[in-house]
């Protein structure tokens, strides 16, 4: 065998974005073959990858990526150990060409089994584990199609995709909103109407007794205790239980000498507030439900309205660690 030349030590490089000596004792393990280094350096990331395979990879990038008509978009994590291999310019390229490819995919099986230089994209992250020494790999992939997508990247730790039914003028502005308050507020349904009664029951029963277990110690320490909710969702304020409501404060305001002819001036602001702490739940979960962030005298639902004829059609959120 001749001497390794330079020119396929960086050609190597380049295809692997391994180092130049990684390169050189490839193909001087390959005996100067090309596609057989490219296999050493791929067997060396399976000796690595297996080596990790416990770890943690909480750091990485969240990105996104649109088609040309914001009708579809991606939104993957590629996640690694180390907040310092996170920064590199190499990792974030590598990110950046997974998401092109991401974008033609249905799922994250397909794109895992997808072409990326002549390998699949899960033989390049097991490569790329190789080459960086840490455990990488795609930990969040979510795809939204409709008739206009928009997205918002909090940082790099932070994506997301909001569809919407109709593509209506500055689409782009609601949309992105949307996603802003998806990246804020964690959202995970659209709205109380989709939860399961059943979780629901579940849920508040949970609630409550984890709230009088906090009572409990804070009344042995002499604090304010904290409200106990009956309910934790709108799914749950029926129309007799909302009269109900209101039958109780207005026998409240009887009780401490309230004119009967103000009471209509004081009873909406306590039903609003009998809502509130009995909705929270929603507040935390459901997308149309959440006071807007921009203007919390509205929830999500009322600013979408200021739009015209168009409504949220799906969301998706994906996040480091």
């Amino acid at each position: 065998m001749g001497a390794i030349k330079a020119a396929d030590v960086a050609k190597l490089r380049k295809q692997s974005g391994a180092g130049m000596m990684d390169c050189k004792n490839a193909l001087v393990e390959a005996n100067g073959d090309f596609d057989a280094a490219i296999d050493v350096l791929r067997k060396k990331g399976q000796k690595v990858a297996a080596k990790r395979a416990d770890r943690d990879a909480t750091e990485g990038i969240a990105i996104t990526k649109m088609n040309a008509d914001n009708t579809a978009g991606v939104a993957i994590v590629l996640a690694c150990e180390t907040d310092f291999v996170a920064i590199n310019d190499s990792f974030k390229s590598l990110a950046n060409d997974f998401a092109d490819i991401a974008l033609n995919h249905a799922d994250k099986d397909a794109f895992l089994a997808a072409d990326f230089g002549g390998m699949t994209v899960a033989e390049k992250l097991t490569e790329q584990t190789g080459v960086i020494g840490e455990k990488i790999e795609i930990s969040g992939f979510e795809r939204v199609e409709a008739a206009f997508v928009g997205t918002y990247t909090h940082g790099s730790k932070i994506a997301v995709l909001v569809g919407l039914n109709n593509s209506v003028d500055n689409a782009d502005v609601l949309s992105k909103d949307l996603a802003m308050q998806v990246a804020s507020m964690g959202a995970t349904t659209l709205s109380y109407k989709d939860f399961d009664t059943e979780f629901v029951a579940n849920e508040t029963e949970a609630r409550i007794a984890a709230i009088e277990k906090d009572n409990v110690e804070l009344g042995r320490l002499g604090k304010t205790l904290k409200n106990v909710p009956q309910y934790i969702s709108m799914s749950q304020l029926s129309d007799a239980v909302m009269a109900e409501a209101k039958a109780g404060i207005e026998a409240e305001l009887k009780a401490e000498g309230k004119p009967e002819q103000i009471w209509d001036r004081i009873v909406p602001g306590k039903m609003d507030r009998f809502v509130s702490d009995n909705t929270t739940l929603d507040q935390e979960q459901c997308l149309l439900d959440q006071n807007f962030i921009k203007d919390e005298d509205k929830n999500v639902a009322a600013y979408i309205a200021t739009y015209g004829d168009v409504a949220v059609s799906s969301f998706k959120r994906v996040a480091l660690g």
